[in-house]
């Protein structure tokens, strides 16, 4: 394993190299094949566990689906996402059970370098680890940016673009998402 896969791997700054491309290329390999999958092909659901890290019992993911590495997703029991969706997961992904992703919704875990221009243009990324509490709903279309937290029994309105942390039963929405009210 190579040091700048270790070095994502422990959410630190790193630069991609050829064990990150081949991980990567490996998962759009099953990508590839679970997205051409018909509705009622068995090999979907087969695909789905060799390409996510844990696959909780009735978890259901439809295509098109796209992420990163997929190892690094945990789909908890019941767990739904819907058409579109990109998962972005260079860092993990963790989805409670129960949880509802509507479609084009976007979990995006690299961060990249803001003011140090010259390290943004090497390439330079930190992978920041996202998770969504148990019962909650993403709207279609919601954003998720690197490093947040969602609580447990929330719900995220249509098109709201998530950029900080957000608590236990709350409807937040809008861009940048703020409350709208407790449930």
């Amino acid at each position: 394993m190579g040091e700048h896969k270790q070095r994502m791997l422990r959410n630190e700054w790193y630069l991609d190299e050829h064990d990150l491309v081949e991980d990567r290329r490996r998962c759009w390999r099953l990508l590839d094949r679970f997205n051409t999958t018909g509705a009622d092909d068995d090999e979907r659901e087969s695909l789905l566990q060799r390409l996510v890290g844990q696959l909780g019992d009735g978890a259901v993911v439809m295509p098109r689906f796209q992420c990163s590495y997929g190892t690094h997703i945990t789909l908890g029991d019941r767990a739904f996402v819907n058409h579109d969706a990109l998962f972005m997961d260079d860092a993990t992904i963790t989805i409670g059970d129960d949880v509802r992703i509507g479609p084009r919704t976007q979990l995006l875990t690299a961060q990249h370098p803001v003011a140090d221009h010259d390290r943004r243009r090497e390439g330079w990324e930190r992978p920041l680890p996202i998770n969504i509490g148990s019962n909650t709903w993403l709207g279609a279309g919601v954003i998720v940016c690197p490093g947040v937290t969602i609580g447990a029994n929330t719900v995220i309105g249509a098109g709201s673009v998530v950029t900080r942390d957000v608590p236990d039963r709350v409807l937040i929405a809008g861009n940048p998402a703020r409350l709208v009210r407790e449930l």
